[in-house]
């Protein structure tokens, strides 16, 4: 099962509402994934030069503000701490590639959910709902948001295990169906491109393999355009990048997907019943995406 959902604002004066429009349309989804809920989403800083790394820890009480000072002292710049229920917001003026490397060497132990400079990704163990509710995703502004609901058929009901997942600078996938080449792939881009893996997901796979495409320096419609032919399986993704967001099914598409747009917005979704709470819907252009046909929007 599980449900995914992404909304791109093409027009900029509804950014204020990004997180009031999202929100019922991930609400939509908790039939298909009442487990636990996850969610991307993109949000300008003050300054392109600032990192954003997006952390868990399971304990309620966590002296996020002590990681926040290490990590200042080692790399000599000031790093902030913002908690957010269960989760906690880094920033910091430098790379966000040297302050998740910092992480992953002095505090093994806390999960990245993610790193870059735009994208916040929190999610939880839960109703969609409660989850949403829970990191104040309602009240959020942004220019795009990617999110999903999960049903676990497969695995344990975690938070780690929740969707969206995060291997590169402002980059996110969630995905809907299963691959069958995941672990040869997984050891692959460990060992020969130097991705680094959190879970046993397949979909952290499958944003891996985007982080390494873009590292080669393609743009993600060629990257998912590759990824067709590299990633076995049947699969409807949604992934977030800091331009935009994109959508492939894989060329079955036994996985359902429907997607929509207007002058003001596009969105995607597993089901219609997500999209028909936007505005302007009944003046869409509705359709179901082609198998094996990538699709993109974005500022670029």
């Amino acid at each position: 099962m599980c449900g995914i959902v992404g909304l791109y604002l093409k027009n900029p004066d509804l950014r204020d509402r990004l997180g009031a429009f999202f929100s019922p349309m991930l609400e939509q989804m908790t039939d298909r994934g009442p487990d636990s809920a996850g969610v991307a989403i993109y949000r300008d800083q003050a300054s392109d030069d600032d990192a954003k790394v997006t952390l868990y820890d399971p304990d309620p009480d966590f002296d996020w503000d002590a990681v926040a000072g290490a990590a200042s002292s080692d790399l000599n710049i000031t790093i902030t701490a913002e908690r957010v229920s269960s989760h906690a917001i880094l920033r910091a003026p430098v790379d966000a590639g040297a302050l998740r490397r910092w992480i992953e060497t002095n505090r093994p132990g806390l999960r990245i959910m993610s790193s870059g400079n735009i994208l916040e990704i929190y999610k939880e163990v839960g109703l969609p709902a409660d989850v949403l509710a829970r990191f104040g995703v309602p009240q959020a502004t942004g220019s795009h948001a990617v999110g999903h609901t999960r049903m676990a058929t497969e695995s344990a009901v975690t938070t780690e295990g929740a969707h969206p997942f995060n291997t590169g600078d402002d980059l996110c996938l969630v995905h809907n169906g299963s691959l069958s080449n995941h672990h040869r792939l997984r050891d692959w881009l460990r060992d020969q491109a130097g991705i680094a893996f959190q879970t046993d997901n397949d979909s952290e796979v499958a944003a891996g393999y985007l982080t390494w495409r873009l590292g080669q320096g393609a743009t993600i419609a060629e990257a998912l355009e590759a990824a067709i032919a590299d990633l076995d399986g049947f699969y409807t993704f949604a992934v977030g990048t800091r331009d935009g967001f994109s959508v492939l099914r894989d060329p079955i598409a036994c996985k359902p997907a429907v997607m929509a747009e207007t002058d003001d917005w596009v969105a995607m979704a597993s089901e219609f019943r997500s999209l028909a709470q936007l505005p302007g819907v009944d003046d869409a252009t509705v359709w179901e995406p082609e198998p094996a046909t990538v699709y993109s929007w974005g500022r670029a």
